[in-house]
């Protein structure tokens, strides 16, 4: 059940945060659907902002619905951009000087350049328009990458506060070239979405920042955990849900099933999800003749995902670099047993034995051990599994209890209400 409860923010006036992210509404994005969704039934109004738009790739009606909810900077156009950019400059010169040196500053020390860095100053330049006009007190941005750099110039800009969730494996990977030291200094808090992506972020900030970092992790709602009584079906289907490159390691689980049918054991494979790497992939199955027995999707719905998650015996996520995928959270809230690899926040969730299996990421040997392990494990003992799986989820991984832990983020975060207005220099 939706709960909605409205915090006490110190003032009579209801506080508005804004969320922006690099592209949103994304099929791959709907934890922070779920996110926004938990955040306004506790009280507090989400203004929706991108900067790229997926509208090609979307299919769930959910995500359809965010995207008509949703400001997409770089779908303005040049001239509302440079216009914003030319009326920031010419109401405040000083703040704009400001916040143009501290661009040149990170395009200097990032990888992606100075003149990338003057782009993503008028963006938050319209950006800055957009909360004032919607009347938003603090942003919050998810992933540490270019659309935390365009929080922070819109904060220097005289905008809202700003925080951000930091997922990996990208943040941590280019972390010096992304100026993630610095966000981390000029954010309100940032957000972990595992102990492990904590750990990572103490690593690039000093002792004293570590108290701004808190765990907050995505979740799965009542779509997911009020599950119906659906057993483990008797079958021999596994499920892959996920985007198809290389970081997934969905080319190495086709290698398994070719190893296991070799073997003569029955085993079907649903891989759901398009991607870079999709006719490679094809390539190998062809090659392998395993056309019969390995079917690809492409991208899917919510509600496609779970029905095929239902369908299957369990989900395989063979990754090398992950933070923690929602998916896993999603098949384990449906009563599904999970295979999947030891790397970032995945152990805190999976365990062997209690609720799935964990194998060295990039070890083929180690995969097919541990899918020749499920496929002969009898459907009573994979529901002991899924059903330990449920509790776990339920208890760590409820998006509107995640949501009230960023809810009351927000409320410390801007105790009153402020609102956000052009400032002209004196």
């Amino acid at each position: 059940m939706l709960v909605t409860q409205a915090f006490n923010s110190g003032s009579d006036m209801q506080m508005r945060v804004g969320y922006l992210v690099n592209q949103y509404p994304k099929v791959s994005h709907s934890f922070i659907r779920r996110e926004i969704a938990g955040v306004e039934a506790y009280g507090i109004p989400v203004s929706r902002y991108s900067v790229r738009s997926c509208a090609p790739e979307l299919v769930d009606p959910r995500d359809l619905e965010e995207l008509s909810q949703t400001k997409i900077l770089l779908e303005q156009g040049k001239v509302p951009l440079m216009a914003a950019g030319l009326r920031v400059a010419l109401r405040s010169p000083r703040r704009f000087l400001s916040a143009l040196g501290q661009a040149i500053q990170l395009g200097r020390s990032c990888d992606q350049g100075i003149l990338k860095h003057v782009a993503y100053l008028i963006e938050a330049c319209l950006l800055l328009q957009w909360c004032q006009q919607d009347d938003v007190q603090h942003l919050h941005v998810h992933f540490g990458t270019n659309s935390a750099t365009v929080a922070l110039l819109c904060h220097h800009l005289g905008g809202p506060s700003y925080s951000f969730t930091v997922h990996g494996p990208e943040e941590f990977d280019r972390a010096p070239g992304l100026a993630l030291d610095r966000k981390i200094a000029t954010a309100s808090f940032v957000v972990a979405i595992s102990s492990f992506g904590r750990s990572q972020l103490y690593r690039l900030c000093p002792y004293e920042a570590w108290s701004k970092i808190q765990v907050v992790h995505c979740g799965v709602d009542q779509q997911f955990l009020d599950r119906p009584d659906t057993p483990v079906p008797d079958n021999a289907r596994l499920v892959c849900v996920g985007r198809l490159c290389e970081q997934k390691g969905q080319a190495l689980l086709v290698e398994a099933i070719r190893r296991l049918r070799e073997e003569q054991v029955p085993v079907e494979l649903i891989l759901v999800g398009d991607g870079p790497l999709r006719a490679e992939i094809e390539a190998v199955i062809a090659r392998a003749n395993l056309q019969d027995c390995i079917t690809i999707t492409g991208w899917a719905s919510t509600d496609e995902v779970r029905e095929t998650i239902l369908s299957s015996r369990a989900l395989v996520l063979p990754s090398f670099g992950e933070g923690l995928p929602v998916v896993i959270m999603e098949a384990l809230a449906l009563g599904r047993p999970v295979l999947s690899t030891y790397i970032a926040g995945i152990p805190e969730l999976v365990e062997p034995g209690k609720n799935g299996w964990l194998v060295p990421a990039g070890s083929i040997d180690g995969l097919t051990d541990a899918l020749r392990s499920l496929l002969t494990t009898p459907t009573d003992e994979l529901q002991r599994l899924g059903e330990a799986g449920h509790r776990a989820t339920a208890q760590h991984h409820d998006a509107y209890d995640e949501a009230k832990k960023l809810a009351q983020l927000f409320t410390q975060t801007c105790p009153t209400k402020t609102r956000v207005t052009s400032t002209c220099d004196s």
